[in-house]
């Protein structure tokens, strides 16, 4: 049976959401392929004028045989409407890809560019605004548990496998992405006391929306697989307001030895904040050694 069919002829089990504490912070646990699987996140408000602009995803959810776990940052710009837009829609398409269960990582890269062309399209209602993304599906099959990420922008995943840190994600910095948008008509300033920027206003070279932006900028996003393993001890989802102050590694020996994942989470925005992030910060921490 297809995706599709699969995702609309099965209903949606969701065994965990934002928790009664509120959408600040809340965990919640599950079972994948006998594996115990606990999360955690913790939301930080940044010392900017605007609303928060931070969203995320933490719940499980089961596609056919298949339980899931559904994991994602949204840190928006210029407004909180497309990063909640994305909240509410992404996963949904995801799941909703013919493929999602042969072909994983192409039915994501096609669920981004759609959910991007939604956005544009929704212009008028959704502002100019845009949003970066990382996203982290965990399938179940059979006795094995596949982690499929996937991100545009700078809001990262990395993993702790036997306490070293691994980026599964890529940083889309406008620098490294100089060539394909001045072949696009568009370019990157790098002006003294500033980072690089998009046509001197976007500080990453992937986004969803930034519809005055977009013949100069991509959503194509760039997706990794990982088997989680006797190795893999968690998973730290986070936007950029926590990797602005601490790299990779300082962010996994932070929190190897907590165990609830979220204290877990809520220990790395407090020590971003104690380094001086004055942006938003979202966390969300997957526990596999349970």
């Amino acid at each position: 049976m297809a995706g599709k069919e699969i995702y609309h002829k099965m209903k949606d089990k969701v065994k965990d959401a934002f928790s009664s504490s509120g959408p600040e912070t809340g965990k919640g646990k599950t079972k994948l392929s006998g594996r115990r699987v606990k999360h955690g996140y913790h939301l930080v408000k940044g010392k900017s004028n605007h609303p928060m602009e931070d969203y995320l995803v933490a719940e499980y959810r089961q596609v056919g045989e298949h339980d899931l776990g559904l994991f994602a940052i949204f840190d928006g710009h210029l407004g909180h409407t497309v990063p909640d837009f994305l909240r509410a829609h992404l996963f949904d398409n995801i799941l909703s890809e013919p493929e999602f269960l042969s072909d994983t990582k192409n039915a994501i890269r096609k669920a981004y560019l759609l959910t991007d062309e939604k956005i544009l399209e929704k212009a008028a209602e959704l502002g100019r605004g845009g949003s970066t993304a990382v996203t982290a599906i965990l399938i179940s099959s059979n006795d094995s548990v596949k982690l499929v990420v996937a991100n545009i922008g700078d809001s990262r995943a990395v993993i702790s496998k036997n306490g070293k840190a691994e980026q599964l994600s890529v940083d889309h910095e406008p620098s490294m992405e100089r060539e394909i948008i001045e072949e696009k008509g568009g370019f990157v300033s790098n002006l003294p006391g500033d980072v690089p920027r998009v046509d001197g206003q976007l500080a990453v070279a992937r986004a969803f929306g930034d519809r005055c932006l977009k013949k100069h900028l991509s959503s194509e996003p760039h997706v990794a697989e990982e088997v989680i393993d006797e190795s893999s001890d968690f998973l730290i989802l986070a936007s950029d307001g926590l990797w602005k102050v601490m790299t990779n590694q300082e962010a996994v020996d932070e929190i190897k030895d907590i165990r609830d994942a979220q204290a877990a989470a809520k220990h790395l925005t407090e020590q971003a904040v104690n380094r001086k992030s004055k942006d938003d910060i979202s966390c969300v921490v997957v526990n596999f050694h349970c």
